[in-house]
C-alpha cells in the first residue's frame, strides 16, 4: 500500500484516486500520524501531498521527519516536496511571481521519476513558495520559466520532489509519472481491485461480527445499499437493515426502498416512520449544520430505539464513505479545512450500546459502485443519483416545515421525471431542486402573485471532489420550468445554478 499523508491540499483525494486508478491501494492520514502508526501501515511508498501553507508559516502541518529514515520511497507534491527539501537541508523561499495554472515543464533528467516522459510536457502549478537550495545529495531534474526547481529527486535514498501536480488531469504526463513512482520506484503490485475487497471484507467483517447481530441504517441510496448487500453476504440472516422514513426523503422513496431489499433482495427489512419526530426537531431551526446535527442524532436515538427491539444486535453499520472522513478531517486532527459536517462520521454517543461497523469507509465514490456491480446488484441502485443523509432538509434553504417539504418534493418529481425522459439521468452525477427563502413578483391568470422561487441544481462529475454544472438543453430547462409554475402552486419562478464546485459545493447547505 501507499501512505498518502495530508498537508491540507484540495487535490488529496485526487491524489488518492490516482493511485487507485493503477490498481494499488492507499490511504490518506493527516500529519500528525506517529511513526510507529506508519511502520504499522508498512507501506510501500509515501506521498507527501500539497497544502496552502507556506512552510515557514506559524501552525504550518508536519509530519514526523523520523519518515526520511524508514528506507521506502517518498514523493513529496508541492507542499510536500518544500517538506522534505527544508527538512533535509535545503531552502525554501518566498518566489517573486506566483505560479498558478498551466507551465511548460523542461526535463532534464529522463530516469527515475520521469522515465518515458518527453524532454518538454505540460504540467499544472499552484504555489507561491518555491526550493532555493537543493539539500546534499538532491539535483534538479526538471524546471519551468518561472521555477528553476521544478522537480528534484535524491536517487539513492529513493526520494522525489515535484512542484507541479501530477494528480491533476492538466498535467498531461501525470498519470506516466505517478505510475512510475508506483511501480519502478516503490515496486508495488497490481493487487486493488474489487475482487479482492469483497475477499478481504467478507473475512474482515466475519471476524469483527462474530456471531452476533448487525443492524444497518438503509437509506436506499448506493452506498447503504452496497453495504447492506456486502453484510448480508457476510452474515446472512445476522443482519436486520432498518429503514428510517425521517420526513425528509423524496416522493414514494419509502415504497422504492421496501421493494427493493425486502420483496427483491429478500434482507431482513424493519421500518420506521418518524417523520414527526424529526420536523418538530427542525423547527424553527435555519441553520444547515444545525439541521446536519439534528438530523444525524436523532436518526442515532432511533436507531437506538429499533436496536433494543433487535435482541442480541450489538453492531450498527453505516455506509460511510472515504470523502466523508476527509472531509470531516477536523475530527481526526488533519489539516483539511471541514466543508460540511457529516451525519454518519464521528461515532457513536457514550450512551449507545452498540460498535460501530463501516465496511466501506475506504472506499471512493466510483469503487462503491464498482463494487456494487461485482455483487450484483442492479444497474437502477448502482447508478442512482446520490441523495445526501440530511435528505430534503438541506434542499430547503431557511426552516423546513410540512407545506415547504410538499412544494419541494413536487417540484423535484417533475425534474426528475423530465431529466429521465431526455435519457439524461445517468450522465448526470446529481439533478435535484432547491427551495429558497425568496419570494418574487409574478404575473398568473392576469394576477399579480408573491410566491416562491425554485432553483435547479445540476452538475456532471466523476466522484464529487470536483463538479462542473451540467449544461441541459435549453428546451429541458423551458419544459422544467413551464410545467413547475403551472403544477407546483406556490411557485411562480425557476433559476438554474450555473456554479461549479470548488468553489461552490454541490449542494447548497
Amino acid at each position: 500500500m501507499i501512505l498518502i499523508i495530508d498537508f491540507g491540499s484540495q487535490y488529496n483525494q485526487l491524489i488518492a484516486r490516482r493511485v487507485r486508478e493503477h490498481e494499488v491501494y492507499c490511504e490518506i492520514e493527516p500529519p500528525g500520524i506517529s511513526i510507529d502508526a506508519i511502520k504499522e501501515l508498512a507501506p510501500e511508498g509515501i506521498i507527501l501531498s500539497g497544502g496552502p501553507a507556506s512552510i515557514y508559516a506559524k501552525g504550518a502541518p508536519r509530519v514526523d521527519r523520523k519518515i526520511f529514515s524508514l528506507g521506502v520511497p517518498i514523493l513529496g507534491i508541492c507542499y510536500g516536496m518544500q517538506y522534505m527539501m527544508e527538512t533535509l537541508g535545503g531552502k525554501v523561499i518566498g518566489s517573486k511571481k506566483r505560479e498558478y495554472g498551466f507551465a511548460e515543464l523542461n526535463i532534464k533528467e529522463q530516469s527515475g521519476i520521469f522515465a518515458g516522459v518527453g524532454t518538454a510536457t505540460t504540467c499544472w502549478m499552484s504555489h507561491g513558495d518555491s526550493v532555493g537550495a537543493l539539500p546534499e545529495g538532491f539535483v534538479t531534474t526538471a524546471f519551468t520559466d518561472n521555477t528553476p526547481v521544478a522537480a528534484a529527486q535524491d536517487a539513492s535514498r529513493r526520494f522525489y520532489g515535484l512542484q507541479f501536480h501530477p494528480e491533476v488531469a492538466h498535467t498531461k504526463e501525470g498519470k506516466k509519472i505517478l505510475s512510475n513512482f508506483l511501480f519502478d520506484i516503490c515496486r508495488c503490485e497490481k493487487s486493488w481491485s474489487m475482487k479482492s475487497f469483497i475477499e478481504y471484507s467478507l473475512d474482515d467483517i466475519r471476524a469483527q461480527v462474530g456471531k452476533e447481530k448487525v443492524i444497518l441504517g438503509l437509506s436506499g441510496g448506493v452506498d447503504s445499499s452496497v453495504a447492506a448487500v456486502l453484510l448480508n453476504k457476510a452474515v446472512g440472516r445476522q443482519l436486520t437493515c432498518v429503514f428510517v422514513d425521517n420526513g425528509v426523503l423524496r416522493a414514494g422513496e419509502a415504497a422504492r426502498v421496501i421493494e427493493m431489499f425486502k420483496k427483491h433482495l429478500q434482507i431482513n427489512l424493519r421500518f420506521a416512520r418518524a417523520g414527526k419526530t424529526f420536523l418538530q426537531k427542525l423547527k424553527g431551526v435555519t441553520d444547515p449544520e444545525r439541521k446536519r446535527k439534528i438530523i444525524g442524532r436523532t436518526f442515532i436515538d432511533i436507531f437506538d430505539k429499533e436496536a433494543r427491539k433487535i435482541k442480541g444486535v450489538k453492531f450498527l453499520a453505516q455506509g460511510t464513505l472515504y470523502p466523508d472522513l476527509i472531509e470531516s478531517r477536523s475530527a481526526f486532527g488533519g489539516p483539511s479545512a471541514v466543508i460540511k459536517s457529516h451525519h454518519n462520521v464521528g461515532g457513536l454517543p457514550k450512551t449507545m450500546k452498540l460498535k460501530l461497523i463501516e465496511p466501506l469507509k475506504h472506499l471512493f465514490k466510483d469503487e462503491v459502485r464498482l463494487l456494487g456491480k461485482e455483487l450484483g446488484l442492479p444497474d437502477d441502485v448502482i447508478w442512482r443519483q446520490p441523495f445526501p443523509g440530511p435528505g430534503l432538509a438541506i434542499r430547503i434553504i431557511g426552516e423546513v416545515n410540512t407545506q415547504r417539504l410538499n412544494v419541494l418534493r413536487k417540484a423535484d418529481t417533475i425534474l426528475w421525471e423530465e431529466i429521465r425522459a431526455a435519457n439524461l439521468y445517468y450522465g448526470l452525477w446529481q439533478s435535484f431542486t432547491i427551495l429558497l427563502p425568496l419570494k418574487s413578483v409574478g404575473i398568473m391568470g392576469d394576477q399579480r402573485t408573491y410566491e416562491n422561487i425554485v432553483a435547479i441544481r445540476a452538475v456532471t462529475s466523476d466522484d464529487a471532489m470536483t463538479a462542473d454544472w451540467a449544461r441541459l438543453p435549453h428546451e429541458l430547462l423551458a419544459r422544467v420550468s413551464n410545467r413547475i409554475i403551472n403544477e407546483v402552486r406556490g411557485i411562480n419562478r425557476v433559476v438554474y445554478d450555473i456554479s461549479s464546485k470548488p468553489p461552490s459545493t454541490i449542494e447548497w447547505e
